[in-house]
């Protein structure tokens, strides 16, 4: 009897092994003949699956998407962004087009705000505390939207409360370099600044200023950085064009790090320890407001003192002088500014919400796409652009998976993250939350923000490893409004360069950390992109669209102005949503590591041209440096070679694991967690943020940009040397063959 048990048992788990065999043969084995779309690709797609997704992206149903995502203002946990909530919970939970899973996940984070009852403003005063001005309290209405009781005063997210008076002075973009150009004729000390928006970021502008002395900063957007100099809202801005009224007021985050900034590297839950707001770094010291440029003309064109340079001058109708103070012949003038902020900071639960549709074959491998839900105000660009496409994306992909005509191979996440306008925050506590299961198991990252900036051509940054799936996808996409040219031709008419393995070839630009992308790239290594459509920069001289981060930023800006017809939203759907299948669905990887030793190539010889000739006199050399970049290379070649050689027979599912590993960890092979320690998440050593103009390995640049300037700071150029060349080493050994 005990016999019969045992070879019953051995019999049926005989032949469940059998049938997990066949399936893993059918499912997992890359059979012959597969064959791969373009360079770059690396077969086994059901190509007809994609083209029949690209054909139910429907540029109406994104209209449609656009309409509801921002007909409130939906700021980060505000009413507006809770019903958001539910809007996306309702959709990727619907029983005929939503995913397998949905779910809300809740940090409790770190947040700024002004008051209601105590409105931010920009006064001008007479010493017996006269008010002759004071900046305005709301944009003006153009349309319905703008009065909106939700729509939130213009303010400088996380810059102090406080009402420092004093003299005026301009101090164009307010970087290091154009503080202490005014430093040189003027005592900065107790003054307050007006700088433009551009030239760096939000939070630099007061921290660079308190270096000096100044007490307090304005900041506004100048026409002729956002506007091509077009000023009058009776013939020439909104409504009548895309360009920004003059009392259009960007609002936006003041802190130079992403995440929560009480709970760096761990997630903002209850019971994580929260730092003490007092050593929180990367925050002005000083208060900050911004106003239009209507008001900044009154400030501005009041001014005395020299005469700004050239380069600084704008487009408000009149020449541009530093200051101190305002000239004899203004009504301003024995006045002083004061900035008057009252902004409280508190933490508050902020959402994330995740879908997820589950992998067939290799549910623990994923590939996320994400975009960010909250605003400033409607937020009908920036960011429900990119959270219409990210729906009607899900839609179709939902059906499909519904209808049983298509699942992925590798499981797919979708990401709405809460809080992105308050620096990355929902984003960034996610992967905190989740880093080893992401670390260890994530493909990819595709970030979808800003749809579409306008409808000229499609741009993208990312990884080089992504370059070639990207190019795959623009390929096999009609460009809007023109049937019988692709999105990458048209793209590299618009932009491209010149590559030594490919020929002319669209510019896939750097990732930054401009939006969600940041902590899944910079912090966790996974290789990452960006995708939107963008204006013609021949056409315009705009930095971004201007109605960014305004009350103007609406679905009847967008519809009128941006993108009518929405054909450009679709085509990003189409894209995106391309590349999306082919990173779940591609037996082998389509991540082209030959693409990223080429990049590597690129930073190795700027630094051997601009770097050599001096670090020679200091007797520092790259030979070292220059050999690990060889190794990284032939490495590459290697496996690429073993790749292709893989098309053609039959390969075990361990040996596709084995190779997808390696590919797939290359860019955490990249990481050093000792690398930058004053720079929060940041560990990527090929592509950190630097302050260098150089464009070579980040760490090394900016070391030798403090040794020029600090003859004893050579050995810091020595450490980074040893940390760059010590990375590509070990990059290379996880290329070689498995022994």
């Amino acid at each position: 009897m005990k016999n019969w048990h045992i070879a019953l048992i051995t019999g049926i788990t005989g032949a469940v092994a059998l049938v997990v065999g066949l399936l893993i043969g059918h499912y997992a084995i890359l059979k012959p003949g597969h064959a791969e779309q373009g360079h770059g690709s690396t077969g086994d797609i059901d190509e007809s699956l994609i083209q029949h997704f690209m054909s139910e992206i429907d540029n109406k149903r994104i209209e449609d998407n656009l309409r509801e995502l921002s007909k409130k203002p939906h700021m980060a946990t505000t009413k507006g962004d809770i019903d958001l909530v539910k809007l996306m919970l309702d959709r990727w939970q619907n029983k005929e087009t939503g995913l397998d899973e949905a779910k809300k996940v809740t940090y409790n984070v770190w947040l700024s705000f002004p008051q209601k009852d105590k409105p931010n403003s920009v006064t001008v005063v007479l010493p017996n505390g006269t008010e002759l001005f004071k900046s305005r309290m709301k944009e003006l209405n153009y349309t319905k939207d703008q009065l909106d009781p939700d729509v939130v005063q213009p303010f400088a997210a996380y810059a102090p409360a406080g009402t420092p008076k004093g003299r005026l002075v301009y101090a164009n973009y307010g970087t290091m370099d154009d503080y202490q150009h005014l430093n040189q004729t003027i005592d900065l000390k107790n003054t307050i600044a007006i700088v433009k928006y551009g030239g760096t970021g939000r939070g630099n502008k007061g921290i660079n200023g308190a270096k000096f002395g100044v007490t307090g900063v304005i900041v506004y957007t100048d026409p002729a950085d956002i506007n091509d100099g077009k000023t009058n809202d009776k013939t020439e801005t909104y409504p009548h064009s895309w360009y920004l009224p003059p009392s259009g007021v960007e609002r936006g985050s003041y802190k130079l790090n992403f995440g929560d900034q009480l709970t760096p590297y761990y997630p903002a839950k209850d019971y994580t320890f929260r730092e003490a707001e007092s050593d929180v770094k990367g925050l002005s010291p000083i208060p900050a407001q911004p106003i239009g440029f209507e008001d900044a003309r009154q400030l501005i064109c009041g001014l005395a003192g020299d005469e700004a340079p050239e380069s600084w001058q704008g487009a408000l109708g009149c020449r541009y002088h530093l200051g101190p103070g305002f000239h004899n012949k203004s009504s301003f003038a024995n006045s002083e500014v004061q900035v008057n902020v009252f902004n409280k900071r508190e933490v508050k639960p902020s959402d994330n919400v995740i879908g997820v549709i589950r992998g067939s074959v290799e549910p623990d491998r994923y590939v996320i796409y994400g975009n960010h839900r909250d605003s400033w105000v409607h937020g009908a660009i920036d960011p429900s652009s990119g959270t219409a496409v990210m729906l009607e994306i899900s839609r179709v992909m939902g059906k499909m998976v519904k209808e049983g005509k298509w699942r992925p191979r590798r499981s797919i996440i979708f990401g709405s993250w809460g809080a992105e306008e308050f620096g990355l925050i929902g984003s960034t506590e996610w992967t905190e939350e989740y880093y080893k299961k992401l670390i260890e198991r994530t493909v990819g990252y595709i970030n979808v923000d800003i749809a579409v900036f306008a409808n000229a051509t499609l741009r993208a940054s990312g990884s080089p490893a992504v370059q070639s799936v990207v190019f795959d996808a623009a390929k096999q996409v009609s460009a809007p409004g023109h049937s019988d040219l692709s999105v990458y031709e048209n793209w590299v008419k618009h932009s491209n360069r010149t590559s030594a393995l490919h020929g002319l070839i669209p510019n896939l630009g750097r990732l930054g950390a401009g939006s969600d992308y940041a902590p899944f790239f910079h912090y966790l290594g996974i290789s990452s992109m960006d995708i939107a459509y963008t204006y013609d920069k021949t056409k315009t001289k705009a930095r971004i669209y201007p109605a960014y981060h305004t009350a103007y930023d609406t679905f009847d800006y967008a519809s009128r102005f941006i993108d009518p017809g929405f054909t450009s939203h679709q085509t990003v759907g189409r894209t995106a949503g391309n590349v999306l299948m082919r990173l779940a669905d591609n037996v082998i990887l389509p991540l082209n590591i030959r693409d990223y030793s080429e990049a590597i190539d690129q930073l190795y010889n700027t630094a051997e041209r601009d770097l050599a000739p001096e670090l020679l006199k200091q007797n520092i050399s790259l030979d070292p440096l220059r050999s690990a970049v060889k190794k990284l290379k032939e490495a590459a070649e290697g496996l690429h070679t073993r790749i292709s050689e893989l098309r053609d027979q039959q390969v075990s599912p361990l040996t596709l694991r084995m190779v997808n590993d390696q590919l797939m960890l290359l860019e955490r092979s990249f990481l050093n967690p000792l690398a930058f320690p004053d720079k929060l998440y940041y560990r990527h050593v090929i592509y950190a943020s630097k302050n260098s103009d150089v464009e070579t390995f980040p760490g090394l640049a900016d070391a030798y940009q403090r040794a020029l300037a600090d003859g004893n700071a050579w050995d810091d150029v020595r450490k980074h040397l040893t940390i760059v060349t010590y990375t590509l080493e070990s990059a290379a050994s996880t290329l070689e063959a498995v022994v």
